[in-house]
């Protein structure tokens, strides 16, 4: 769901979308006549004519013809340039270029590519010795470091043609067409639509290790304006558009991990050629260039400028993906990273560039991602303590949004084109648009899946939603009508009201919940904004079935409603809670519940005392039990170090998995308390963490225990985490465990997903052109019911018999054996789709149960 709700949102600008037009142009791709990869920015014109283009970063070039025009020439730096004469009515012209062989005598040639080998390979042996020394060349080997960094982040809709804007938006509103400029990294025209400036302070202590950054200034503008659960599209850039330390052994970039080309896997991943030396900056370098072995895998071809001393430092790098690539969505991707030496020999990154050309579909307008970042002001001094006191990694300044606009030109190290600063005055234009405030209104209600009732002048203070929890169905209500709402930080910023009314047409009864929170932070929009902390108090009366709480989304989401099993053992629960909950800047956060709880029985679910004449069978002497109630304190610890998140209006999306997770929980239960009927203590622990493993893709580890200590009926022992909907759900869930299915007061768990990002499929000539990726898990339930809680063996009316239907059991005492299930599935079908196939290897025996399934789930990711 993370990643689709990512993708939803960097794409949700592409409703400006047009089609590109045709005119009289000659096009091509430029290769490299030895490694037979594209090349980037190479110029293509007409001599004297003042006509030409630059390719892209698959290679690509387009430019007008007129009669007469009969040679193109080809330039760019380190390789020969290329006069090619036009045939006429010649349209595509693919051109292959040498690079220039002036060689020292020292350097050899590269191989060509069939004859590659890393044996007894003069480039091979340099980039061993790069790798060798990258670590005393890393900044981390300093005791103290500081310094400042600049960032631009520009989002703009790309390629904009002459011949697109004489159609659609650009015709009917010429203040589009005044908008638009060139963009001086790929020369294409283009429109830019969002730009995000900031500006902050790194600080770094080696011993006892800690690194800080200090938002001193944020300046943004565009298209982000018209959402309002805070920055949720400059979150996403950032962390889709990530910064780059070649340095790190993997690069995370597009959300997934890319092989650095000095890394340490490097020389196993990428083939290494010896180009030339020449001079950048005053320094001699060496100059190789790098491709990956099998251009779909997640890597980069560029060239790297190493400093030709004993140091082996970088120079100078650029990078960008094959041709081929199995990223999706992304047509080309150009980083370029410069270095500096400074007095004291350490070598520091001063400038790093990026840009990044979207596409959903040929066809369909584009986006470039412009991101520019300098670095400047390295210093090593000691540096005081009380900066290293300050909470959390992130420490934002409180006047960082209002900064001045003297503060901005001095710290601006890249000043703005006209058309970034007129950005506000673009916007407010583009509002004026007839039916422009429709579109956005339904882009809204899609990806936000609320209503708003405001505008920008008028900031909504209630929303309606969730949207997809207006019409569901279940075994007890038959179809489900369902109303929400819930006030927002422009009516107060600390005062939340929330919640919903529900009629169920099979049991004609009403449904409602509603909750009142304060937060002790200020808060923008919603009330979980990191760090969260507050205090709420609600109140339910619901049907619910026992694997609801196992949920990651709304019991109500339509789309988990459509279940492989039929759920018909639920309950009508009747719920007051009071909440307290806070969060840190370090990762760690606490949890405090005090709940009072009715539950009785419906669907066919029945809770019958075992007091039997024959333990654990009902029988004519069983007392039928009616409801049952709780008096509940419980107590929730959390940390999840570096985790970061994405606010939506319904819930907080992580922005990425790569932090570790550990929770711990207790929760206890008191009988003679406002009617509580049971005295109970149950544990809980819990760990996820994922694992890169490079170009092989990356494993995520769920692990769970946790154990009921006291004797009490089958509602309050552990239940097996069940995902009884077609969708995939948690990656410790289990798909084929039926509700209820193995009761347990002791239980251990352990999931394994392994993710491969298509390291096997693009090795298999069919399947790699169809850029599927393929991924297994497995996932295990260790589990015990102690004597004391199992009505098979005494009588004891504090126990319940076990559900049943039609007279035979649906839940059951587990053996030795643990349960196991298995899966293997298969994503980016049609870059959209995930289809897993699901079995069971143990206790197939018991009856009723499924052994195997298909689950799916939509997932867009790169």
């Amino acid at each position: 769901m993370k990643q689709l709700y990512t993708t939803l949102i960097l794409l949700t600008v592409l409703l400006f979308a047009h089609s590109a037009g045709a005119s009289a142009q000659i096009r091509g791709t430029v290769t490299d006549s030895i490694t037979n990869e594209p090349l980037l920015y190479v110029t293509v014109q007409y001599e004297g004519k003042g006509v030409g283009a630059i390719t892209n970063g698959d290679g690509e070039y387009k430019v007008e013809t007129r009669k007469g025009w009969d040679e193109l020439t080809f330039s760019t730096i380190g390789y020969v340039t290329k006069k090619v004469k036009i045939k006429p009515g010649q349209k595509v012209l693919n051109v292959k270029m040498s690079p220039d062989d002036i060689m020292l005598s020292e350097v050899v040639v590269k191989p060509k590519r069939e004859k590659y080998s890393r044996k007894n390979n003069p480039a091979v042996d340099f980039m061993r010795k790069v790798i060798e020394h990258k670590k005393q060349l890393k900044l981390e080997e300093n005791d103290f470091y500081q310094y400042q960094k600049y960032e631009k982040m520009k989002m703009s809709l790309n390629d904009v043609t002459p011949e697109k804007m004489e159609k659609g938006l650009y015709k009917k509103f010429s203040f589009f067409k005044d908008q638009v400029e060139t963009s001086p990294k790929t020369g294409k025209q283009i429109l830019p639509i969002s730009i995000k400036e900031t500006a902050s302070r790194t600080i770094y202590r080696k011993d006892p290790r800690s690194e800080k950054t200090i938002i001193e200034g944020m300046n943004s503008t565009g298209i982000e304006e018209f959402f309002s659960t805070g920055d949720m599209l400059g979150t996403i850039l950032n962390d889709v558009f990530s910064d780059v330390n070649i340095y790190d052994d993997d690069i995370r970039l597009l959300q997934r991990r890319f092989v650095s080309p000095i890394g340490r896997g490097a020389i196993s991943f990428y083939r290494y050629y010896l180009m030339d030396t020449l001079m950048v900056d005053q320094h001699e370098c060496v100059h190789l260039t790098f491709v990956p072995n099998n251009s779909q895998d997640f890597g980069f071809t560029g060239h790297l400028y190493v400093v030709k001393d004993s140091t082996y430092a970088v120079k100078k790098c650029t990078m960008n993906l094959p041709k081929k690539t199995g990223v999706n969505f992304v047509e080309s991707l150009d980083i370029v990273q410069q270095f500096e030496q400074l007095p004291d020999s350490n070598w520091v990154l001063t400038d790093d560039d990026m840009t990044v050309e979207l596409a959903l579909m040929k066809g369909v307008q584009g986006l470039e991602v412009q991101r520019t970042t300098k670095y400047s002001k390295y210093n090593f001094d000691e540096i005081e303590p009380r900066l290293f006191r300050l909470k959390g990694k992130v420490i934002k300044e409180a006047n960082m949004l209002a900064k001045s606009d003297e503060y901005w030109a001095e710290v601006r190290q890249v000043p703005l084109t006209k058309k970034e600063s007129t950005m506000d005055l673009f916007m407010n234009r583009i509002e004026q648009i007839p039916g422009f405030k429709i579109i956005i209104f339904g882009a809204k209600a899609l990806i936000e899946n609320f209503v708003e009732t405001g505008s920008k002048d008028h900031p909504s203070k209630f929303d309606f939603g969730p949207i997809n929890t207006i019409i569901t169905s279940n075994y007890v209500n038959g179809a489900r009508f369902r109303l929400s709402g819930m006030t927002t930080g422009n009516l107060h910023p600390h005062w939340n009201f929330s919640g919903y009314g529900a009629y169920g047409t099979r049991d004609k009864k009403w449904f409602y919940s509603g909750q009142v929170a304060y937060s002790f932070n200020k808060r923008e929009y919603v009330l979980w904004e990191f760090p969260k902390h507050y205090l709420s108090f609600k109140y339910t009366y619901d049907v619910m079935s026992p694997m609801d709480k196992y949920l990651e989304t709304d019991k109500d989401n339509m789309f988990v409603g459509w279940k492989w099993t039929t759920v018909d053992q639920m309950s009508y629960i009747r719920d007051a809670t009071l909440n307290y909950e806070l969060e840190t800047n370090t990762g760690f956060s606490v949890k405090a519940m005090l709940r009072h709880r009715n539950d009785q029985p419906a669907g066919i679910l029945q809770y019958w005392r075992n007091d039997g004449e024959t333990p654990g069978v009902l029988g004519e002497n069983n007392t039928l039990v009616h409801d049952i109630t709780t008096t509940e304190l419980g107590v929730t610890l959390r940390y999840a170090p570096g985790e970061t998140f994405v606010n939506t209006k319904q819930r907080r999306v992580p922005v990425s998995l790569d932090a570790p997770q550990f929770t711990l929980s207790h929760t206890v239960g008191f009988k003679g308390i406002l009617g509580g009927e049971y005295n109970f203590n149950l544990t809980e622990i819990g760990l996820r963490k994922r694992f890169w493993f490079g170009s092989w893709g990356k494993i995520d580890i769920t692990a769970r225990a946790g154990a009921q200590w006291n004797k009490v009926p089958f509602p309050f022992l552990n239940l097996p985490m069940a995902n009884l909907s077609y969708i995939t759900q948690h990656n410790e869930s289990f798909s084929l465990i039926n509700n209820m299915e193995f009761l347990n007061d002791r239980y251990g768990s352990l999931a394994l997903s392994y993710d491969m990002n298509g390291k096997l499929f693009n090795r298999i000539p069919l399947l790699k052109k169809l850029k599927w990726r393929e991924m297994f898990r497995i996932r295990s339930l260790w589990g015990t019911l102690t004597d004391k809680n199992n009505p098979y063996k005494s009588n004891d009316p504090v126990l319940f018999l076990f559900p049943t239907r039609n007279g035979m059991p649906t839940s059951y005492v587990m053996g030795k054996t643990p349960y196991v299930e298995a899966s293997v599935g298969i994503y980016n079908i049609f870059k959209l789709l995930h289809i897993e196939y699901v079995r069971r290897l143990t206790y197939t025996d018991i009856p009723g149960v499924k052994k195997d399934g298909i689950r799916f789930m939509i997932m867009m990711i790169f």
